[in-house]
């Protein structure tokens, strides 16, 4: 995939838009060596809608609990909202924590 399919969502908006805050404008690492599937929501059942390569920075703009996935993070059920219904496990996210580091979707 090219490098433009992970950009952060909102570089188009306009003037009307709400600007987005800088806790959102932080991207985090995906484990190194790893291509992570993208899910259409937060579970492995879920389709994958695409692959990011090993190397790629996502934004997390909500989180939510989900299918319990394990991954060179540890085991757990958090999910990352990347984009509008993209889901990544938060197993091959690395934020620093076993928790929320974004508020919970809705």
């Amino acid at each position: 995939m090219a490098t433009e399919d992970i950009q952060i969502a909102g570089a188009g908006e306009t003037a009307d838009a709400e600007p987005l805050s800088a806790e959102a404008l932080r991207t985090y690492p995906l484990a190194p060596g790893y291509n992570v599937n993208v899910r259409s929501g937060p579970g492995t059942h879920f389709s994958i809608v695409r692959t990011l390569p090993a190397g790629s920075r996502v934004p997390i703009y909500c989180q939510c609990p989900g299918e319990s996935v394990s991954g060179p993070y540890g085991t757990t059920k958090l999910w990352d909202n990347i984009s509008n219904g993209q889901f990544v496990s938060d197993a091959y996210v690395h934020t620093g924590t076993d928790g929320y580091v974004a508020p919970q979707c809705s």
